[in-house]
């Protein structure tokens, strides 16, 4: 596996940009210089993030989000090393 994230991702199953193994493994996004964890969809050359908008859902169930511009930095969790998340032995 590759130690750089994906351009973009998605956590949406529908999207054409969701993969399983990538999220299974961790990816954190630093958007704005902040850590963000409400993040549904992300794009690097684009720079955006879609996050949710509030409690609000679509007639279809599915969450309403709102696109953010700004510098979008993804990062893995685990480190590359496929187990346990940096920090999370240090117990």
């Amino acid at each position: 596996m590759a130690d750089t994230p994906p351009d973009r991702l998605s956590l949406d199953p529908r999207s054409p940009h969701f993969d399983a193994d990538i999220l299974r493994r961790g990816i954190g996004i630093r958007f704005k210089e902040r850590e963000r964890h409400d993040v549904e969809e992300y794009s690097v050359s684009e720079g955006w993030i879609r996050v949710q908008a509030g409690k609000t859902m679509d007639r279809h169930g599915r969450p309403l989000t709102i696109k953010l511009t700004g510098a979008v930095e993804p990062y893995f969790v685990d480190g590359g090393d496929g187990g346990e998340p940096e920090g999370a032995a240090e117990a």
